[in-house]
């Protein structure tokens, strides 16, 4: 198996499972948590680091079947992202 194919067997996996409540809330304010964490250190390596994992962490909230779009979009009233209200 090449890493490619890895990565993708890992996003194949990810897509068909169920998302628990609050799942991608509970990512989110992890990814904040880091970033407020990245702005305190001192060192730079570990502000490189915890940006980086908080950066990747709120991109992930963001995305997915149960993800902060979709939540956002239900909110205004349009149904799923992507999707014309007919």
């Amino acid at each position: 198996m090449t890493i490619q194919s890895t990565i993708n067997e890992f996003k194949r996996v990810d897509a068909q499972r169920a998302d628990f409540p609050g799942e991608h809330l509970a990512v989110l304010g992890a990814g904040v948590l880091l970033l407020l964490i990245s702005g305190r250190s001192r060192s730079f390596i570990a502000r490189l680091v915890a940006g980086a994992a908080g950066g990747a962490l709120i991109g992930r909230a963001a995305s997915g079947t149960g993800g902060i779009a979709r939540v956002a979009a239900a909110m205004q009233g349009r149904g799923q992202p992507g999707r014309v209200k007919s």
